[in-house]
């Protein structure tokens, strides 16, 4: 089943076919009004897309639910997540829940996490089972009105996680999400919903991939996040979207007293990116962390960075930003730090690095950086370089050959993002840059 194009028409057909509620239906209607009245972004890459020509949903009519068990999946799909490491990562994962285009088709969660009666499940089953925590925070954080793209996910997100994290709940492994585009055209429009609640800590863990399509892919999802009360949340994500998919994403976290917001977010693939995860620090001693990498090569255009809202007292946030360009790739750190005139003795700290490799390539730092009390302190540095000839030349004289020494160079350059990834991202990581080098 295909839905091409969007009208209020098709907006109803995906509502039927999940079945939703006429409040929910409403809230489609209304963002899709706004959708059509906000207007493109007027910073960052040039995007070029006909919305009438996007897949707004699309399923395999055969597989119809969501399984528990890979015997049960279709083998292409089953062979695919095999290849892409999917299957191997889920035994160091407390679960693991896969997106194929349109809707969620396999998940799956260990005894150990589900005796601690974390929800982890499909942001469907998610809106209709457990509505009262639902509706708490549903677009809350990212408001529908947002952007453009915001409200297009409102009108038509289809998949994505639900995930809640009672009080006093830590999880020893992390859950993780896996998303996959496999048609040209195609839309993907996952939402994604997590609470972690007071007293607790959550580690998740996303990955992202498309086979490359002459016509253009789009991927705009939406993510919202609540950390309670001495909360921590970490969010991991090393995408390698196909250089014909626009990748333009709103990520944002609210961070209660104490609580703890980790973005670590990796950009290696995609024909252009927007992605800017965000902490609004609400709670007094809340922190906000965002360590970001964007890798481009050639024809690509990442914009990326971060906003941290501090509004709570002695608040603290850290920006650290790795960009590489290469071969006429355009990597942008763009980024917002906002310090409240009630947000006495907080700091923030950003760190802007870029390694352009040619003659041919760009980066630029594009901050905005306000404070509007006396007793807090805002940092940026920035810092734009190429391959020091006498390192080249030293690991050279060593007996290793140029293209090898500057891969270890530029992989030395990612380490304090590499270390933060759980082992397998890592891995993978060395790998993609290897291969887009």
């Amino acid at each position: 089943m295909e839905i091409v194009g969007l009208n209020k028409n098709k907006i109803k057909q995906i509502s039927k076919i999940k079945n939703e509620s006429l409040e929910v239906l409403n809230y489609r209607l209304k963002s899709y009004e706004l959708f059509k009245k906000i207007k493109m972004p007027e910073f960052g890459p040039e995007i070029n897309l006909d919305f009438n020509k996007i897949i707004y949903y699309k399923k395999d009519i055969n597989d119809l639910k969501i399984e528990s068990n890979w015997n049960n999946v279709l083998k292409p799909i089953v062979d695919e997540m095999d290849e892409l490491g999917v299957i191997e990562s889920e035994k160091h994962l407390g679960g693991n829940a896969v997106q194929w285009e349109s809707e969620v088709i396999y998940h799956n969660m260990i005894d150990e996490i589900n005796k601690k009666n974390v929800i982890f499940t499909s942001i469907e089953d998610g809106m209709k089972k457990y509505s009262q925590i639902f509706e708490k925070f549903f677009g809350k954080i990212v408001k529908n009105s947002e952007n453009k793209f915001a409200a297009l996910n409102s009108s038509v997100f289809s998949g994505g996680s639900f995930i809640y994290v009672p009080p006093n709940t830590s999880l020893d492994r992390p859950l993780q999400s896996y998303f996959r585009i496999n048609s040209k055209n195609m839309g993907q429009f996952e939402r994604t919903l997590i609470v972690v609640d007071d007293n607790s800590s959550l580690h998740y863990v996303e990955g992202c991939t498309a086979p490359t399509y002459s016509e253009s892919s789009l991927h705009a999802a939406v993510v919202e996040i609540y950390v309670g009360k001495n909360a921590k949340c970490r969010y991991s994500t090393v995408q390698n979207w196909a250089k014909n998919v626009y990748n333009l994403v709103t990520k944002r976290a609210l961070v209660e007293e104490n609580g703890t917001m980790e973005w670590i977010d990796g950009n290696i693939g995609s024909l252009a990116t927007m992605k800017y995860p965000g902490c609004i620090l609400k709670g007094n001693n809340s922190s906000g962390t965002c360590i970001t990498i964007a890798h481009a090569n050639k024809d690509q255009v990442l914009d990326s960075g971060a906003n941290m809202i501090h509004l709570g007292k002695n608040t603290s946030s850290k920006i650290i930003s790795k960009s590489i360009s290469l071969n006429g790739g355009n990597a942008t750190y763009r980024g917002k730090v906002y310090i409240d005139k009630n947000a006495i003795n907080s700091h923030a700290f950003i760190k802007c690095d870029t390694l352009i490799l040619d003659e041919n390539s760009k980066s630029d730092t594009i901050p905005s950086n306000n404070c509007y009390n006396n007793s807090s302190i805002l940092e940026h540095e920035a810092i734009v370089s190429r391959i020091n000839p006498d390192t080249l030349f030293y690991l050279e004289s060593r007996g290793i050959d140029e293209e090898h020494a500057k891969e270890l160079i530029v992989l030395g350059f990612l380490e304090i993002f590499r270390d933060e990834l759980p082992m397998e991202y890592a891995v993978e990581l060395n790998q993609l840059i290897k291969r887009n080098f």
